[in-house]
């Protein structure tokens, strides 16, 4: 399938071709900060100032890749217009086989005027990546609407799983009594 193509906030006509996946590395920190920033602000209220956000956001992104994160992102023209990150998460030895080991996918996002296939090129990668490695499953936390590409993909909704949230505006973890 050939991808289609779209044009950019500046009203230029360009091809998905145009746009390459790489792996990011500590100097993307900056523009991966922004492109944050971008992503939360178009899912939801702000309610930090831009600029410290994006300080404070650059650095943990920094340290992670020189760590123990991946992220792959999309370029255009030497401009980042997307990205996806990646964690493994350890899990406890296994003395049957199992792998020991899950892939916990967040952050992926394209601004608006690259979608149409970036998103699915960005996780396609990050799959890829993680065949080479023995992980038990892929985890992830889909917006409404995100869930589509996912299930693209082959995710599928757990019934093996049970989640608490942590304390938030609308939830109170630290009051929650067992039963």
């Amino acid at each position: 399938m050939r991808p289609s193509p779209a044009i950019d906030s500046s009203g230029i006509l360009y091809d998905m071709t145009d746009i390459v996946i790489r792996e990011a590395g500590a100097a993307d920190a900056q523009s991966l900060a922004a492109l944050r920033y971008e992503f939360r602000r178009e899912i939801g209220g702000v309610l930090e100032n831009k600029n410290t956000f994006q300080q404070r956001c650059a650095a943990w992104m920094s340290s992670r890749l020189s760590a123990d994160w991946k992220c792959w992102v999309a370029v255009r023209k030497q401009e980042l217009v997307g990205q996806l990150w990646l964690h493994l998460i350890e899990k406890m030895p296994n003395c049957n086989g199992a792998p020991e080991q899950h892939g916990y996918i967040t952050n992926l996002y394209v601004r608006p005027d690259c979608r149409g296939g970036v998103g699915g090129r960005l996780l396609q990668q990050a799959l890829e990546w993680l065949k080479q490695k023995e992980v038990d499953a892929v985890i992830l936390w889909p917006s409404t609407r995100s869930r589509t590409l996912y299930m693209r993909h082959g995710f599928k909704a757990p019934g093996d799983i049970l989640e608490l949230r942590g304390p938030t505006a609308d939830s109170k973890f630290e009051n929650f009594e067992p039963s």
